[in-house]
């Protein structure tokens, strides 16, 4: 009997035509070409980026958060899929390194290159008939090549129902409304930071715990650590709350740009 209690859970979605997953990679093409006929014509590029965050926070932060966050904003959307992560994006010069290409464990790719990988993906997507190309970065670094590929795009597109949509509110909803919201909780500009401080490690803590190495939170990070803010008082419950914002005003925007047209 729990056998079959256990079937009926995992098979029940997949008898209401609902896809066993958000994301396109654990998907069979068959799977895909079925949800595109049936009205699923939005999809998700999540971009990420592979950066030191300082002695506490993993590398992979980037690439773990903006797929796990992309996957909540395609379930809230309904109809919408979320493609792999671009996980390779531009970080600085190799040699002599440059901005976080200083620590090690960072990767970066020319601007070109990252530019042409966004493009093909979102060319790739429009030829098998996804409508609605949504672009989300997680990285501050790359937000106007992003604006700069869905502008190219949607320039030759004009004749097309196919559009790209560089959403910002993604990023901008953790770089200032996260960071309001933290600091009418009491969180000082030293703690919150710019990078693997109270809010990014925060945010890192509530999408997967495994991100962040607690036993480092305690001693401030230098500048020389690769670090900005005080990560000392992160929690998975602040994080929550930035994940919440990111999720419901990412959803916001995407309808917004799919109303338009």
């Amino acid at each position: 009997m729990r056998f079959l209690v256990l079937l009926l859970v995992l098979y029940l979605p997949l008898a209401h035509g609902e896809p066993p997953s958000v994301y396109l990679e654990d998907l069979t093409w068959t799977e895909v070409r079925d949800l595109l006929k049936s009205g699923t014509t939005t999809v998700i590029v999540p971009v990420g980026g592979t950066e030191q965050n300082g002695p506490a926070v993993a590398l992979g932060k980037h690439n773990v958060r903006v797929r796990v966050l992309a996957g909540r904003i395609a379930s809230g959307l309904g109809q919408a899929l979320v493609a792999p992560v671009i996980a390779y994006v531009p970080e600085g010069a190799v040699h002599p390194p440059t901005g976080h290409m200083r620590f090690a464990g960072t990767l970066t790719i020319p601007d070109a290159a990252f530019d042409s990988t966004v493009e093909y993906a979102a060319r790739s997507l429009r030829q098998h008939g996804f409508r609605h190309i949504v672009l989300i970065g997680d990285h501050g670094g790359y937000q106007s090549n992003l604006k700069r590929v869905a502008d190219k795009l949607n320039r030759e597109w004009t004749a097309d129902t196919a559009r790209v949509h560089a959403v910002d509110d993604y990023y901008r909803a953790f770089d200032a409304d996260y960071t309001r919201l933290l600091k009418d909780k009491g969180y000082s500009d030293d703690e919150i930071g710019r990078h693997a401080g109270v809010a990014d490690t925060s945010l890192a803590m509530a999408v997967d715990s495994r991100l962040v190495r607690q036993d480092r939170l305690a001693s401030r990070p230098k500048p020389a650590d690769g670090a900005n803010g005080d990560p000392a008082r992160s929690s998975a419950e602040l994080g929550q709350l930035g994940a919440d914002l990111i999720v419901g005003r990412t959803i916001a925007a995407i309808r917004r740009e799919q109303s338009r047209r």
